[in-house]
């Protein structure tokens, strides 16, 4: 009786599917700079030691995330210097054009923004900061990087072409101009394709299993989760061209990782939001923006410190607010109970404790689910993810 409601409000949203899709960031496009920058992208000159360019860290075979083995199990990145390693998980890039730039919205709530704490207000700004990072490529300072540029041949007459020939008279002229080609690379359809098994099936392409159209009802009902009240951007499901991120900022009670914590010595906690430089609001400490959904199956480790290593951690983790079962205050990765968050404060209770607990047979339907949201070429990594 309860797989048969289920199915038959499965049915209803999909008889509530538009054609038309939502586009959330119409930035005008250029292919050329695009071009220009998907040399950029790939180039490790960049980097102080010159090993180390973009792609480092949001590979193209692991889906645009950074999947090196390392001593913090990959929870956090290895920087130029081969020794220095950052307290977050390195964002994949997938789908950061579809973010808004970073504003309060009608309700004054903050939305949108690149990096953990959206203190980079768009795409472009957000390309700027990894080659200046000292834990990241490492480069002293902006003048250093395009002195860099210059040293290829080719780059000269592509920024000139492009952005004007006084272009190298302004250093931060041709700084941001390289920030500038990097944002359009990352809208191109490479970042962007919308063809995950999800997409297909939207289109009438592709058939879901009974599990994952149990997980797809499952996950955008409130009737029976709370998912999609913060990883659901259009207003009704189904949609094409879903980011599964409404973008605003929540604390969800995530630990520390200690082990990361013991490599990189960080000893303050991680206040998300309220680091951002135009932020000062108490209630925003500990919060962090939501991501997208999309290639989540094949992009761990999870949360913003990389403290979970397994997809079906992440939902057991969610459902210990609701669950009253022993079983389900687990941690399945520690054999520990959940261990206490690292901002106790702001916790946004509402979003978490709205729906009931899960069972075994939900938690995997939802698993089934989010892997559906893989793009086409990176569906083989759901197999090597399982192995």
């Amino acid at each position: 009786m309860k797989y048969t409601l289920i199915r038959m409000l499965k049915m209803a949203f999909i008889g509530l599917l538009l054609s038309m899709p939502f586009q959330v960031n119409a930035q005008s496009f250029d292919a050329e700079k695009a071009e220009l920058g998907q040399r950029l992208f790939f180039d490790p000159n960049l980097s102080r030691n010159r090993t180390q360019s973009c792609a480092t860290c949001h590979a193209p075979s692991t889906a645009f995330s950074d999947s090196r083995p390392n001593l913090t199990d990959s929870a956090a990145s290895l920087g130029d210097d081969n020794q220095s390693f950052g307290d977050r998980n390195a964002p994949m890039v997938t789908y950061a054009a579809q973010t808004p730039d970073f504003h309060r919205n009608a309700q004054g709530i903050y939305v949108g923004g690149f990096f953990w704490d959206g203190r980079a207000a768009n795409l472009a700004e957000q390309a700027k900061g990894p080659p200046l990072n000292p834990i990241e490529m490492g480069m002293p300072d902006e003048e250093s990087v395009i002195e860099r540029i210059l040293e290829n041949p080719i780059y000269p007459p592509l920024f000139k072409a492009l952005y004007g020939e006084p272009i190298f008279e302004n250093t931060q002229a041709a700084y941001n101009a390289m920030a500038d080609a990097l944002a359009h690379f990352e809208k191109t359809e490479l970042f962007n394709p919308f063809d995950s098994k999800y997409d297909r099936y939207l289109q009438g392409k592709a058939q879901l299993t009974p599990e994952e159209e149990l997980g797809m009802t499952l996950f955008f009902s409130q009737q029976f989760t709370n998912c999609n009240l913060c990883h659901q951007l259009n207003p009704l499901p189904g949609r094409e061209k879903e980011v599964f991120s409404n973008f605003e900022y929540h604390n969800i009670g995530v630990p520390v990782n200690a082990k990361l914590r013991e490599i990189n010595g960080v000893m303050d906690n991680d206040v998300g939001l309220f680091a951002h430089p135009e932020v000062d609001d108490p209630s925003s400490i500990g919060k962090f923006k939501t991501p997208s959904l999309r290639n989540v199956a094949v992009t761990g480790p999870y949360m913003h410190n990389g403290v979970f290593q397994d997809l079906r951690t992440v939902i057991l983790f969610y459902n210990q607010y609701n669950s009253r079962s022993a079983k389900m205050r687990i941690n399945p990765e520690t054999g520990l109970e959940w261990e206490a968050p690292e901002i106790p404060e702001n916790i946004s209770l509402t979003e978490l404790q709205t729906g009931p607990a899960l069972d075994d047979k939900r938690v995997d339907a939802l698993v089934a689910f989010l892997k559906t949201l893989t793009d086409a070429r990176f569906e083989h990594l759901l197999n090597a993810s399982t192995d």
